[in-house]
């Protein structure tokens, strides 16, 4: 016989940050409903990834889509992006997070998966971030 624990069955529900990984929460599965609506002004994967994943791009910068991207190991052509949305860090968290700066893009590749990636800083200040791609998300 199987036992379910208490902390094995949940539910998400919303919590007000800009920064994705920081915007849900887990809570109790019959816990009573937290008051808040889920954010409808930005349009968020279905999956977040626990933590983002390095890809290889090919992007004109500063704001530019890639026009490839290759995720574990798999090339994917870009047919279709929107532009960057710019989220920055919570500054009033830590002092860290002054410099924490992504650019968010909705990619579409070929075969019509799209894919949440984001260029860590603004693509132009070294100092704003490494410049490096990651994917965070999968859309349904």
């Amino acid at each position: 016989m199987n036992r379910v624990g208490a902390r094995s069955v949940y539910r998400y529900a919303p919590v007000a940050s800009d920064v994705p990984e920081r915007a849900v929460t887990r809570i109790p599965a019959l816990a009573e409903p937290v008051g808040a609506g889920w954010p409808n002004h930005w349009r968020r994967p279905s999956r977040l990834l626990p933590r983002p994943e390095p890809i290889d791009t090919m992007a004109l910068l500063p704001d530019q889509p890639p026009h490839w991207i290759s995720w574990r190991g798999i090339p994917r052509r870009v047919r279709c992006a929107d532009d960057p949305e710019r989220v920055f860090g919570e500054w009033w968290k830590r002092a860290a997070e002054t410099q924490a700066m992504h650019d968010y893009f909705r990619v579409e590749d070929e075969a019509s998966e799209r894919f949440w990636i984001f260029r860590a800083g603004d693509g132009e200040d070294a100092g704003a971030g490494s410049h490096l791609w990651f994917l965070h998300g999968v859309f349904g």
